[in-house]
């Protein structure tokens, strides 16, 4: 048995937590916040999705990110301040667009995904954990032609076992999504495209009931509003020294996973890693379905509007609406003109949900320049 820290409290922390004691390992716990969960994991897009895992490094989404970049309501927004970080990431992303190496990292990124995906049904599963979870599919829709067009023809490869890439009429749309009847702007909609073995759930929930488990049921250790500000070996051990509140702590370990999110990149720079993360920003508003009309409403298949990038996914009595990316380094002020185009497009094609009671969010992902996961000792 080995003692092991690790780093981070959201999806990535927790599911390793789980995995490390599982296997008979004594696990730490240690995050920065109040309480688990707070960050990336807070408030996303709720997908458990393996269609949704397609690198950007194409020659179209840099097109289309320059074209986009003053726009204020658009997908993507690029704030040009001067930052080395941020700008030795473009680099690194425009390198990873001419190697042309996107469909070989998509296959990989959905491969993964669908092993991630099939463990947090596992998980879920054996230790009775509820987060809001719909086996429902993910079904993107279209209401322009030029995107739709170039999306079918990834059928050829991207179409394979737990990642359909089924086509659908405009009418098909509607028969999975009712909730898309008696609208009239569900006229524009051209068609759709629909992996029936996708999810969607509340990350957070699943995050905070699962951290309760491994305390309660595996004797893991939490130490939560507890800063990690260096990391020291010490002949066969890791040291950490720790900040919790006004107390300095010195504990040592035999192995530290960092599973800290866009704050790896600080580790990474403490360590001497080459690693080259940047937060990218994306912004949601949850809706609460007060009254029986809204619930009723609110589509429960979780959505991408492809044209947009814009997600939605039903977590109970709450809807989920995210979007946007947003290069503009380590900050989760809540931009209004981010967060008005989300509640408008609820109201374009669901105008029977009340957006009167909603709460917004901003978050930041961890990103590498050619959208592939870290995981290497």
């Amino acid at each position: 048995m080995k003692k092991i820290a690790v780093i981070g409290a959201g999806i990535a922390g927790t599911t390793t937590a789980y995995a490390l004691l599982k296997k008979g390992h004594s696990v730490t716990i240690i995050d920065s916040r109040r309480y688990p969960a707070m960050a990336t994991s807070y408030a996303n897009g709720g997908q458990l999705s393996a269609s949704n895992a397609e690198t950007w490094n194409t020659t179209k989404n840099v097109i289309s990110g320059i074209r986009w970049m003053f726009t204020p309501d658009a997908p993507l927004l690029f704030n040009p301040s001067p930052e080395i970080q941020k700008y030795k990431w473009m680099l690194g992303f425009l390198w990873a667009t001419i190697k042309g190496e996107h469909k070989k990292n998509t296959l990989e990124t959905i491969d993964i995904a669908k092993k991630a995906r099939e463990i947090y049904f596992k998980i879920a599963d054996e230790e009775g954990i509820e987060f809001e979870l719909l086996k429902k599919g993910i079904l993107r829709f279209y209401d322009n032609e030029k995107e739709f067009k170039l999306d079918k023809e990834k059928v050829s490869w991207l179409d394979q076992e737990g990642m359909e890439w089924d086509i659908l009429t405009t009418d098909e749309v509607k028969e999975i999504e009712p909730a898309f009847e008696n609208n009239k702007n569900y006229e524009k909609i051209l068609g759709g495209i629909y992996t029936k073995s996708d999810a969607s759930g509340d990350i957070h929930k699943f995050c905070t009931n699962l951290e309760k488990v491994l305390v309660e049921k595996y004797s893991a250790t939490l130490q939560l509003k507890t800063t990690v500000e260096h990391i020291t070996k010490q002949q066969d051990k890791l040291v950490l020294t720790m900040r919790h509140e006004n107390e300095i702590i010195n504990d040592s370990f035999d192995n530290v996973v960092i599973c800290a999110g866009v704050n790896t990149q600080n580790f990474a720079n403490m360590l001497g890693d080459k690693m080259n993360i940047y937060p990218v920003k994306g912004y949601s508003v949850t809706i609460d379905l007060k009254d029986d009309i809204s619930k009723q409403c609110a589509p429960t298949v979780s959505l991408i509007d492809q044209p947009v990038k814009i997600v939605a996914s039903r977590l109970g009595d709450r809807f989920r609406v995210a979007g946007t990316a947003e290069l503009a380094g380590i900050n989760t002020d809540i931009r209004q003109d981010r967060i008005k185009p989300l509640l408008r497009w609820v109201e374009k094609y669901f105008p029977n949900v009340s957006t009167e009671t909603y709460t917004p969010w901003a978050g930041l992902r961890p990103m590498t320049p050619n959208m592939m996961p870290i995981t290497k000792e």
